[in-house]
């Protein structure tokens, strides 16, 4: 495993992201203990040191387990959880919600702790409203976090007001890919942070699962030579201002192909040649992405029945794989586009800031074709 400093931390270029476990059911709260167990202790053994968490992930329930499993290793890795902002209506939410946090993960301190999905609204409303900056350096300084941070989906503009706002901030987690280099906090905010002193975590290198396995159009422009997942990785791990990045591995084979090309991760491990091949692959990608979902499920559960990342991969599909793969795809789902009531209880929490009760019923008039 090769490893890169992180707040003065030596930290595995591969970090494990414990919201993708796999499930004994459909329902994202039924971790199958026994497998995800085996690939935590996997990857611990075979050198990853960073399991990133959070309040919410499966249910609620991703940090209890992580908790459990990870505990005869505490002193050998780093644990990266998050404050669920949207909990927080006052001051004492704060210190309520970290010390149930620190209970679930079974814990006296936690290494790497995060302001969860910061954007404008929330870094204005309740960051700043309820004095959270405040409230971080004191826990910090309690000894209950080694590390602050905040992970982030909006504009970059909103990136850099946030960087500004804090001098003690130590490190960000931004969404980054070779498809979203000028979405949200792009390759200019990645640069901007690292200028500023801010370490930086990756999340969604690979696009919600969508750049490890591309339609045939898009892989058709990628060099043989290594394999999609290969040279999404590659195009992060190229740069100097990457810390890590972070995999939602949902099976063993993800955990040990991953850990088994992290070794080969190096800062300029890419050519010039390299980079246009991925600018060019991004072009084709572009012309066919009709919703920018990366199957996070924040949106979940609908509370109409629907399964919205599916609908969207059957929409996207329509572009990608052909109609006929994409009716099949919707063809699987309980219940279709049109039955959404715009209670938009989803778009409140999507990441990616996508409309999606507008796009629904586009939706559902193109399967209804």
């Amino acid at each position: 495993m090769k490893y890169r400093e992180m707040a003065g931390e030596k930290i595995s270029v591969l970090g494990f992201g414990c919201m993708r476990f796999p499930t004994t059911s459909k329902n994202a709260e039924d971790i199958d203990a026994e497998k995800s167990a085996k690939m935590l202790v996997y990857a611990i053994e075979n050198g990853v040191n960073y399991f990133d968490t959070a309040y919410v992930y499966h249910g609620g329930k991703s940090e209890s387990f992580i908790g459990g499993v990870l505990k005869p290793y505490r002193d050998k890795i780093h644990i990266a959880t998050k404050c669920p902002i949207w909990e927080v209506k006052c001051e004492e939410d704060f210190d309520r919600l970290l010390n149930e946090q620190l209970e679930r993960l079974q814990t006296d301190y936690i290494d790497f702790y995060l302001m969860h999905a910061l954007d404008k609204d929330r870094f204005k409303n309740v960051v700043e409203k309820f004095n959270l900056i405040d409230k971080l350096n004191k826990a910090k300084a309690d000894g209950k976090i080694r590390h602050i941070g905040f992970s982030f989906h909006d504009d970059v503009e909103t990136l850099k007001k946030i960087i500004d706002a804090n001098p003690n901030w130590e490190f960000c987690q931004i969404q980054l890919n070779y498809i979203n280099v000028k979405y949200q906090a792009g390759l200019e905010g990645l640069e901007y942070a690292h200028k500023k002193g801010l370490d930086v975590v990756i999340m969604e290198p690979l696009l919600g699962g969508k750049l490890a396995n591309p339609s045939p159009q898009v892989a058709k422009m990628l060099s043989d030579e290594k394999t999609p997942v290969e040279w999404a990785m590659d195009f992060l791990w190229n740069r100097e201002e990457v810390s890590l990045l972070l995999s939602g591995m949902g099976a063993m084979e993800q955990v040990q192909s991953n850990i088994d090309y992290a070794d080969k991760a190096e800062v300029g491990m890419l050519t010039e040649e390299n980079l246009d091949m991925l600018a060019k692959t991004k072009e084709v990608f572009d012309k066919m992405a009709l919703v920018p979902c990366t199957k996070c499920a924040y949106c979940m559960p609908c509370p109409f029945g629907l399964d919205i990342p599916k609908t969207f991969e059957a929409y996207n599909a329509t572009a990608s794989l052909g109609t006929d793969r994409a009716k099949a795809i919707y063809a699987e789902l309980n219940k279709g586009a049109d039955q959404c009531k715009k209670c938009k209880k989803c778009e409140k929490v999507c990441p990616q800031s996508i409309k999606i009760s507008h796009t629904m019923t586009e939706i559902a008039k193109i399967f209804a074709k």
